[in-house]
């Protein structure tokens, strides 16, 4: 069987796979959360990756970069629980402290007096 002329000898499915420009943001904004901008950059991560990933689904292939959103996705979310749990504590300890402050103070409600 004689090979057409007018084939190809290359695949069309072996062309490169652009990156999506969306998974990088995420990826450099995720790693940016821990060192430059702590919040901004966790909720860029978070944001541009979930963005990232609806691209590069509904690209058909002719986008990637899934890995670099995921990781991107990762580190923003971890830095927002960590956050989240740092915030906790600071207010459960300033909390704390207001008691023990109030309490040793000695204050109670026989000291005050309302005048007519």
């Amino acid at each position: 069987m004689a090979q057409d002329s007018t084939q190809s000898p290359f695949n069309v499915t072996s062309m490169p796979v652009q990156t999506s420009s969306l998974a990088i943001v995420s990826l450099v904004s995720g790693i940016a959360s821990w060192f430059v901008l702590p919040l901004i950059g966790a909720f860029v991560a978070v944001i541009t990756g979930h963005m990232a990933k609806k691209e590069i689904r509904e690209s058909e292939g002719r986008l990637g970069g899934v890995e670099m959103a995921n990781a991107g996705l990762v580190l923003g979310y971890v830095h927002l629980a960590l956050a989240f749990i740092a915030f906790c504590l600071v207010a459960v300890i300033f909390t704390a402290l207001i008691a023990i402050a109030i309490s040793t103070a000695g204050w109670s409600s026989s000291y005050i007096r309302i005048v007519p």
